[in-house]
């Protein structure tokens, strides 16, 4: 029975190890014609020359892809695939050039001769077919397979069908072979050691998941399926909420880290081919140039390797060396030093050979090289080098004061004469060294003590360069001399960099990640919503601008009061009918400029009970941003013909009633809750902070038929166009009724549907009025046969429109309850069959009965016994436990603090204190060994382990530095 599979993998690779050696050799006669040609070829003969061990982690099934357009290539090829997975099931990743689809034609032209050999088993034939037909749906992202029932956990597309299922124990701890690219019910899927190689377009001698693994501490498995999920376009959102089991559980940052750090490895890879291939243009590539090329894992490795071969470059002294015939006499001396005539080489009429001692110099200065560019010896000096003392010390420059201003030399007073071990190095002191030095005023340099040097070279003379033969004294003082060049003049600047480069890239990462964690929090604020309010932005000269929003944040009113020109007592009157006439009793004050004039001003009217008989109160909210966004083309199309000005004070009072809706129309890096934010990469900071904008929006979620265009695009799945797209749906067919119209949406095909529907909620209170009310307009729009599923949303069959992409269902005017919770659509059956067993409704959902019956039911039945009941996993049903048992319109934010009164706030958090506004202009400064778990409070649910924007705080003023303008606080208790 299994005597085609195997002699058609062995002709299978018969026919592909010919055709890479036939192709090889033509273009190398070629290229005595055509250098070009050749300088295509000769990196990818190489390559898998070089990647030879893990051949069979790595077959070839993603050809399929490229013959999609050619329905006889996908059909021929997609048996190749079948043959070929039968005795290896790991999924390979990659993109097919042109040359490997001409081998595969040939390849498919073999097999089908095996196959017609062999068709005397019709059983045989049918298996291929069925494996055929599974992975062409998997490839073409088909429904979910039949074998086993959908859930929210699923890969999209289909799960290959095995002839032995026991190798998919779902119930056991994830210590198994995943046998297709999918997931089969989202079980969490972990890989053997030897069988989780993902292969990337661009291919390395090192396995990119492994390397992701070592650098995040993350497991093999989890680091693979991360890399699957990023591949196939999903979100963090969307990972985080819905697919919680394949990443055991990390967090968005710590995704958001692997993310980072995968794109980091992709980069140096892209980069370390198109060298290699500038390199074969110019003539100079050898086979073991292109093995240390194939090693970088770092943009540091690969400058060091690279850069004397760059245009333009005199070449290194081991260059110039070798091209006076010096290479073989270096080689020589390590394999054969007793035939070694050093004497032979002197050309009197030639520079560089006239002389012993010039020959003795070439020769070191090759040796030097190549020990400078050995994998195993630089392998040996970083290993080293982590068990050793190395310190990084800053300096006061000697040239800094001629055109430095003092002032700023001042700032650095404490890196002037500073040192420190790279392993206790805080990353604000690496910015803030980067800084001065980058400014001219300190000199930086990485100190590694002459005890590494001196244990490297006697490692070096007894095990990897040791002669392989007796060397007479003058050929070891040769080598002798060139270790220390090595190590001088290669080494130690390499590890410089390195040390430099790796402590700048943590430093700039761990700010990013603080500026994330931050914006979190100020996203995350408890919204204020249901109030009528007077959002004030102070001033002196201009006056104080005033806007009156509704509570729908529809601007009421707008106007300007001078409270400190001596004419407060006039403008009082003025206040108090304005908040009479619009029913206001919460005044907001932005922080800016006048703020506590401003609230000293609000302070006395409340006490003197002026404003009575409204009960004001008065609070004082960050205005950072809102002046520039007040002149952005955002706030000019939203506010049209209102003064700059004013459009201040609306969205400083917009930052109180719904601060995530306000904050989200403002660029992030304005909002001013960073550390060093202008000295890190802005790449890395604007994708950070935008992903922690769309994580925050999502998880918070939007109500579709009243939220903003701009609100609206930082969801999950969705940018600026669709949410334009939605809009214009929303103004032209009226508001959305469920879930499934979203998919008529211009541009809304299935995966941006898969990543936002979740993030979507439908209030149900609208929606049933809006139907009461348009009912007979609803049934003149519904056409054809109506088919109700189970979870209550009527489809409708309607022709196909010209955009594949389109669903063939036309969804019908029916509200599903389901739509105003966080459960996903693709989840709903199993939400449904769950309300059957727990014995609720619909109707019930959010309502204390539905979380009675619950609850009841998971205590009686265990949520594992459940899952397994259902066919799906822990994380899902925990979703739509939550989803049905909590109230309409619920909002998470509401655990968290309101903005508060008259006391000390957080303003911002950094990695070395909090800078708490205490009212007098300028922040104070908490260091951070004054943060103490102790001073934390024990009973309020924290959005973190430390201090964040807005949290309210009693402080104690230890010392005013009033040179440089600064105070230091000491945390007294967390309010």
């Amino acid at each position: 029975m299994s005597s085609l599979p195997r002699r058609a993998k062995v002709q299978v690779q018969t026919v592909v190890y010919k055709d890479e050696f036939s192709s090889c050799s033509e273009l190398s006669s070629a290229s005595e014609e055509d250098d070009k040609e050749d300088s295509i070829w000769e990196p990818q003969k190489k390559a898998p020359r070089v990647r030879k061990q893990p051949a069979p982690k790595e077959p070839k099934p993603k050809r399929v892809p490229r013959g999609k357009k050619n329905t006889q290539v996908v059909s021929d090829s997609s048996e190749a695939v079948a043959v070929k997975e039968e005795l290896n099931n790991s999924v390979a990743i990659a993109d097919v050039n042109l040359e490997d689809r001409k081998n595969k034609l040939e390849t498919v032209q073999t097999l089908k001769t095996a196959k017609t050999k062999q068709k005397n088993s019709a059983q045989r034939t049918k298996k291929l077919k069925v494996e055929k037909i599974n992975k062409v749906s998997n490839l073409e992202g088909g429904d979910h397979s039949t074998e086993t029932p959908s859930t929210s956990t699923m890969w999209e597309g289909t799960c290959k069908k095995e002839e032995n299922e026991d190798d998919f124990t779902f119930g056991q701890s994830p210590l198994k072979k995943m046998k297709t690219e999918m997931c089969p019910q989202g079980q969490p899927v972990k890989f053997p050691a030897n069988a989780n190689s993902i292969k990337e377009e661009v291919e390395m001698n090192w396995d990119i998941v492994q390397v992701l693994s070592e650098r995040t501490n993350i497991e093999l498995w989890v680091c693979a399926n991360i890399i699957r999920l990023f591949n196939d376009d999903n979100t963090i959102p969307f990972i985080i909420r819905y697919r919680k089991e394949l990443i055991n559980n990390l967090d968005a940052d710590s995704l958001r880290e692997v993310r980072q750090t995968l794109e980091e490895l992709r980069a140096v890879a892209k980069k370390v081919h198109s060298t290699i291939q500038k390199i074969k243009k110019e003539g100079k590539m050898s086979e073991c140039l292109l093995k240390a090329l194939l090693n970088c894992k770092t943009f540091e490795e690969l400058e060091h390797v690279s850069a004397p071969y760059k245009t333009g470059s005199k070449g290194t002294k081991a260059q110039r060396a070798k091209q006076l015939g010096l290479e073989g006499a270096a080689r020589t001396l390590l394999e054969r030093p007793g035939e070694l005539n050093l004497l032979s080489y002197i050309r009197p009429d030639v520079k560089g050979l006239s002389a012993l001692q010039d020959i003795e110099t070439g020769v070191q200065h090759i040796l030097a090289d190549m020990i400078a560019k050995d994998k195993d010896t630089l392998d040996f000096i970083r290993k080293l080098c982590q068990n050793r003392y190395i310190c990084i010390q800053s300096s006061l420059a000697k040239v800094s004061s001629k055109k430095v201003n003092e002032k700023d030399v001042d700032k650095f007073q404490l890196y002037q004469n500073f040192s420190c071990n790279i392993r206790n190095i805080q990353h604000h002191q690496i910015l803030a060294i980067n800084r001065g030095e980058n400014l001219k005023i300190l000199t930086v340099k990485v100190n590694i003590s002459d005890g590494v040097k001196n244990e490297f070279c006697r490692w070096c003379i007894q095990n990897r360069w040791r002669p392989r033969g007796f060397a007479r004294p003058e050929l070891m003082k040769i080598l002798h001399s060139s270790l220390d060049d090595s190590f001088k003049r290669l080494i130690y600047p390499l590890l410089c960099r390195e040390f430099r480069a790796k402590l700048t890239s943590d430093a700039e990462k761990e700010s990013v990640m603080m500026f994330g964690r931050n914006l979190r929090q100020l996203l995350l604020t408890s919204p204020v919503p249901g109030r009528t309010l007077m959002g004030v932005d102070p001033g002196y000269k201009h006056g104080c601008k005033l806007a009156i929003i509704s509570p729908t944040s529809q601007i009421l009113h707008t106007d300007v009061v001078y409270l400190h020109c001596g004419q407060g007592f006039r403008e009082a009157e003025k206040i108090k009918r304005l908040l009479l006439n619009f029913n206001c009793s919460t005044v907001v004050i932005g922080n800016g400029t006048a703020c506590r004039e401003t609230e000293a001003y609000f302070a006395d009217l409340i006490m003197k009970n002026y404003f009575a008989p409204l009960d004001v109160v008065y609070c004082i909210v960050s205005e950072a941003g809102a002046s520039i966004y007040s002149v952005s083309p955002e706030a000019n199309k939203e506010m049209p013909g209102l003064d700059p000005n004013l459009r201040s004070a609306v969205s400083i009072a917009r930052r109180v009633q719904d601060p995530l809706a306000e904050l989200v129309k403002i660029e992030p890096k304005h909002i001013g809750v960073g550390m060093y934010q202008h000295d890190v990469s802005q790449t890395l900071l604007k994708a950070t902070l935008d992903s922690v904008v769309e994580e925050c929006v999502s998880f918070v979620g939007v109500d579709i038929n009243i939220c903003s265009e701009v609100l609206l695009r930082h969801i999950a799945g969705l940018n600026a166009n669709r949410a334009k797209n939605i809009i214009e749906w929303r103004e032209q067919n009226g508001p959305f009724i469920n879930r499934e119209q979203l998919k008529k949406v211009k541009g809304l095909g299935p995966k941006s549907f898969q990543q936002c529907a979740g993030f979507i909620r439908i209030n149900q209170d609208y929606i049933r009025t809006f139907c009461s009310s348009q009912q007979t307009e609803s049934s003149s729009q519904i056409q054809g046969l109506a088919v109700t599923s189970s979870a209550g949303v009527e489809v409708t069959n309607e022709k196909q429109g010209k955009k594949k992409s389109k669903s063939t269902v036309s969804v019908a005017l029916k509200p599903n309850p389901l739509d105003q919770t966080c459960i996903h659509p693709e989840s709903y059956d199993i939400a449904m069959r769950f309300l059957s067993f727990v014995g609720g409704t619909l109707c019930e959902i959010g309502k204390p009965e539905m979380q009675q019956k619950i609850n009841s039911f998971l205590e009686k039945e265990g949520i594992e016994k459940i899952a397994e009941r259902l066919q799906t996993t822990v994380h899902t049903l925990h979703v739509i436990v939550d989803g049905l048992s909590q109230p309409e319109s619920f909002d998470f934010r509401t655990d968290f603090d309101k903005p508060d009164f008259k006391r000390s706030k957080v303003e911002n958090a950094t990695l070395f204190g909090i800078f708490v506004d205490i009212g007098v202009g300028k922040s104070g400064l908490i260091p951070i060994r004054n943060v103490t778990e102790a001073k934390l409070s024990k009973t309020k649910k924290r959005r973190s382990l430390g201090l964040g924007p807005g949290e309210r705080v009693e402080v104690q003023v230890l010392n005013i530095d009033i040179p440089r303008s600064r105070i230091t606080l000491d945390l007294i208790r967390v309010l």
